[in-house]
């Protein structure tokens, strides 16, 4: 069994580094340093692990770095969901963060060998409010709805219109927008209006249609 918290010095130095690029919510800090980053990606990348960058992680898609992780997911908690949806599961590390830091987690990945590789991650990390889904997640998880907050880890070229009517009232949409350039955008959601607040310029990869086996 893999554990959280055992991350030692490596922890402590992204921690300290997210402190200084303006991350400053506690659980969110906790969750960064506890979780063991090395364990989400192949053992050749495994000591580039614990740097601030985006790492592959087969399939063409990537790991986020850890500041991106830490502010997306610090975004999510202005509304204090309780039920957070995540569209692109893919390592599993920011599924692991979120489910540290929220009640209940929905995560939907298009990529079925990357989802099980998840499951098995999550499943050894003791985390076990988090329920996956192989799926488009252009479409979300309707059955499930409707969600305080959903988190998108790819990039789409439009906002999906089903994760739009997916969020309860008051809810927010937190997500990656645009092709060549990209911005991290908040979308708030108001009775049946939608307001949104561009928050910086990030790079991620496309969110495509459609499920794979």
């Amino acid at each position: 069994m893999i554990q959280l918290g055992n991350t030692g010095v490596a922890g402590q130095r992204i921690k300290s580094l997210l402190e200084q690029q303006g991350i400053s919510t506690p659980s969110v800090l906790a969750a960064i340093q506890d979780t063991p980053r090395d364990y989400f990606v192949e053992e050749a990348f495994a000591l580039q692990a614990w740097g601030n960058q985006a790492l592959p992680i087969g399939a063409g898609q990537t790991i986020s770095q850890p500041y991106i992780v830490a502010r997306m997911t610090e975004l999510l908690m202005q509304s204090k969901p309780q039920r957070v949806l995540e569209i692109g599961t893919g390592s599993g590390y920011q599924t692991a963060i979120l489910a540290q830091v929220f009640p209940r987690v929905y995560s939907v990945e298009r990529i079925q060998a990357l989802q099980w590789q998840a499951k098995r991650r999550l499943k050894n990390l003791d985390l076990h409010n988090v329920m996956m889904k192989y799926g488009d997640g252009w479409q979300g998880w309707q059955s499930k709805s409707p969600f305080d907050a959903i988190i998108v880890t790819a990039a789409p070229a439009e906002v999906p219109q089903a994760l739009l009517t997916q969020l309860a009232d008051g809810g927010q949409l937190i997500l990656p927008l645009g092709v060549e350039s990209q911005v991290l955008q908040v979308i708030t959601r108001n009775g049946d209006s939608y307001s949104s607040q561009n928050v910086e310029n990030v790079r991620f990869v496309p969110l495509v249609q459609g499920d794979l086996a």
